[in-house]
C-alpha cells in the first residue's frame, strides 16, 4: 500500500521536480506532503521551470505494476533510504527496488566496464566481483552486457550480496536476456531504478544511472573501458562525490585499455585484486559499518567450490606451490590431453591460475 507520503513524492516527480530540487524543498518545507502542498509557485519561485524528467504515469496503474513485479517503493523521506545516496546534492526522489537493500550494503564498491568486454575483461570482472563479496562487500554494477554482467555473476558465485542498478523502469529490463540474471541479483540483494516502472533505456537514463551505482558505493573499480566509455562518467560521478576511483591495467594498445590507462594515469589506484581495493578502502571500511573492520582485514571463507567428477582429484593436487601437467597426470592416472581442459575449467572458476612453465597454483589457498 503506497503512502501519502510516497504518492506525494511520486506526484512532484511526475511533475518534473528534479532531484536536487526535490531535496531542497524538503529542507524548506520538511515533508513531500508540504512540499506538494506548496504548488508550483515555490516549486519554480526562481522563474526557471526545469524541463519534465519523467513523463507522468496515473498512480493506479503504477501501483498495479509495482504489486505483480513484488517491488517496494522507497523515498528520499524514508528512515530506511541508503545513507549513501542521502547525502548526494542530487540523490534520487524515488527508489523501485526489487529484493532488499540492507545496513550492510554501506560496505559497496562498484565494478564497471565496457559492454563489449574482452574476454579478459570478463574473467577478471567475475573474479573480483567474486572475491569482492566473498570478502563481505557488497558489489554494485548496472546489469549492461559485459563487464557488469560479470560482475554480478562473480558476487552470485561466492553467495555474497550484489546490487544491480537500472537506466530502465524494472518492468523494462534491459537487456532483456538478463531476466534471469535480474531475478538471481534481486534473490541476493537488490535491482533498482529512479525510473517508473515502464520506462524505456532512453540514452539520456544512463548517466544519471551511474551517478546511483557510483553513490552506492565507497569506490568504483573500472574494469574496461574505452577512452569515452560510459564507466569513465561512473568515475568522474566517483570523483565528483569524494568517493575512491580504482583502474585495472590492461593490455598495450586495446581499444578497452585506452580508459582504464588514461584513469591511472591521472592518479588512479590500480587494482589487479580484491586486496588492492580493500587496502585503500579499509580506513572508510572500518568505519562505515560497526564490525566490519575485522572481516575486511581477514577474507571470509569462501563457500566450497562447485567441482564436477573430474575437477575433484586435479584441484586436490594442486596446491599453492607450482605443479606441472606432467605431475598432475602421474599423480591422476588421467592423460595429458585430458587434464588440459580440466585445468582449463579451474582456472574460469577462479580456483587455479597457470604461471610460467605450463604449471598451475591453487588460487586464495
Amino acid at each position: 500500500m503506497i503512502t501519502e507520503t510516497q504518492r506525494a513524492m511520486l506526484n512532484l516527480v511526475w511533475h518534473g521536480v528534479g532531484p536536487a530540487r526535490v531535496k531542497k524543498l524538503l529542507e524548506e518545507c520538511g515533508t513531500p506532503e508540504a512540499a506538494w502542498a506548496a504548488g508550483p509557485s515555490v516549486w519554480w519561485r526562481d522563474g526557471r521551470r526545469q524541463p519534465r524528467q519523467i513523463p507522468p504515469v496515473p498512480v493506479d496503474q503504477e501501483l498495479a505494476l509495482i504489486e505483480r513485479h513484488r517491488v517496494r517503493l522507497l523515498t528520499l523521506a524514508d528512515s530506511d533510504y541508503p545513507d549513501t545516496l542521502r547525502t548526494l546534492p542530487d540523490p534520487p526522489s524515488v527508489l523501485y527496488v526489487r529484493g532488499t537493500l540492507l545496513p550492510e550494503d554501506a560496505a559497496a564498491v562498484a565494478l564497471v566496464g565496457s559492454r563489449l568486454a574482452s574476454p579478459h575483461g570478463v574473467t577478471t570482472a567475475e573474479r573480483l566481483g567474486r572475491e569482492l563479496a566473498a570478502r563481505g562487500l557488497t558489489v554494485v554494477s548496472g546489469l549492461a552486457r559485459g563487464i557488469d554482467a560479470a560482475s554480478h555473476r562473480g558476487a552470485l558465485t561466492a553467495g555474497g550480496r550484489t546490487i544491480a542498478v537500472l537506466g530502465s523502469g524494472l518492468a523494462r529490463m534491459f537487456p532483456a536476456e538478463h531476466e534471469e540474471l535480474a531475478a538471481r541479483v534481486a534473490a541476493q540483494g537488490a535491482v533498482i531504478s529512479e525510473f517508473p516502472m515502464t520506462m524505456e533505456p532512453f540514452k539520456e537514463n544512463f548517466p544519471r544511472r551511474n551517478r546511483i551505482i557510483s553513490g552506492l558505493s565507497l569506490g568504483v573499480v573500472v574494469v574496461e573501458a574505452a577512452a569515452h566509455s560510459g564507466a569513465l562518467i561512473t568515475a568522474g560521478f566517483a570523483l565528483e562525490q569524494g568517493r575512491e576511483v580504482f583502474a585495472v591495467p590492461g593490455p598495450a594498445g586495446a581499444t578497452t585499455s585506452r580508459g582504464t590507462h588514461q584513469l591511472l594515469r591521472d592518479g588512479a589506484h590500480l587494482a589487479e585484486s580484491a586486496e588492492d581495493v580493500l587496502a585503500v578502502l579499509q580506513p572508510v571500511l572500518a568505519t562505515c559499518v560497526a564490525g566490519f573492520s575485522t572481516a575486511a582485514s581477514q577474507p571470509a571463507a569462501a563457500p566450497a567450490p562447485r567441482l564436477t567428477p573430474a575437477e575433484a582429484p586435479v584441484y586436490a593436487r594442486v596446491s599453492t606451490d607450482p605443479v606441472g601437467v606432467d605431475w598432475l597426470a602421474a599423480q591422476t592416472g588421467a592423460p595429458t590431453a585430458q587434464l588440459l581442459p580440466v585445468l582449463l575449467g579451474l582456472e574460469l572458476k577462479g580456483l587455479v591460475r597457470q604461471v610460467p612453465g605450463q604449471q598451475f597454483v591453487r588460487v586464495g589457498s
